[in-house]
């Protein structure tokens, strides 16, 4: 698989230093550092678009805000590559309207866009799926008995944030591993914005968050805290029109609509932000403690 890479600031250079630290090196043919001080809005963004572009399979655009991410259509155009990837750290990275008109010009290309980047999941595309075989949305094997004795990082977050909270993890009481996730991931320098993204509700930096705990949550078979539905008071969507589904940062991975119109909420992927809680008028949904899970298989 060739990568080529449009980056640009910071952001950009955590990601492809550790990408290319767990093995991604000899993939990446090709770098181009966007300036960091373009204009957010640019009439022309053809004449930002690199020469000489070697031939490609999978374009990853990390960094870039505003207009000038129109320069990934033609970038994939002009490498051959059919495949794309557009994470998004930031909610004024990438406007909604923006993102549309990417995908628009992208034609026939797969273009996903990863919010945050450790949310990203397999689509069915070979070479995204390829990318996703190693860094994506965090997946972890835990060897373990009262305590952590060993974690294996299986699928890593490709800013380095899985690896080091892993690391971090040997030794913790099981029962405290998942908060114990939770706040070695806050001391990692994560770059998610925290600036509430009006799409999830919450901050990208959070849901980063839920994404590590929902790792260890899915190995230990455990959640220590989740919100959980109450079936007799729900009203399958009567008189709220399953706000709680609109409102949960993670969305349908962890608001369940039953055949019978009634909720359920994944105790695997629930990050307890208690959202869906303050905002249910029948006060339907609580947070409890200890919510056995399905092991992963």
């Amino acid at each position: 698989m060739n990568i080529f890479i449009l980056t640009s600031g910071k952001y950009g250079s955590r990601i492809i230093n550790h990408i290319s630290k767990m093995g991604l090196a000899s993939s990446i043919i090709g770098i181009y550092e966007v300036p960091g001080d373009l204009p957010e809005f640019i009439d022309d963004v053809s004449r930002y678009v690199p020469d000489n572009l070697p031939e490609a399979d999978l374009v990853l655009s990390i960094g870039l805000y505003g207009d000038i991410n129109m320069v990934i259509p033609f970038v994939a155009c002009k490498t051959g590559a059919k495949s794309i990837i557009v994470p998004i750290h930031d909610p004024k990275q990438i406007p909604a309207g923006l993102q549309m008109e990417i995908e628009s010009e992208a034609r026939d290309a797969r273009i996903v866009f990863p919010k945050p980047f450790c949310s990203l999941e397999p689509v069915g595309d070979k070479y995204i799926d390829k990318f996703v075989e190693s860094f994506g949305k965090p997946e972890l094997e835990i060897k373990a008995d009262d305590l952590i004795r060993h974690v294996e990082v299986k699928r890593g977050a490709p800013c380095g944030s899985t690896l080091f909270v892993a690391e971090k993890l040997k030794n913790v009481p099981v029962a405290e591993a998942e908060f114990e996730a939770g706040g070695r991931y806050h001391n990692y320098p994560c770059l998610a914005s925290m600036d509430i993204d009006p799409q999830i509700g919450d901050t990208l930096l959070h849901v980063a968050g839920y994404r590590i705990k929902e790792a260890v949550k899915r190995e230990l078979g455990f959640a220590a805290k989740s919100a959980v539905v109450c079936e007799e008071i729900c009203q399958g969507g009567d008189n709220c029109s399953h706000i709680c589904y609109e409102v949960c940062p993670i969305g349908d991975e962890t608001v369940k609509i039953k055949e019978n119109g009634k909720v359920e909420i994944d105790a695997n992927s629930c990050g307890h932000c208690s959202i869906c809680v303050q905002k249910c008028p029948l006060e339907a949904i609580t947070i409890k403690n200890n919510v056995n899970l399905k092991r992963s298989e």
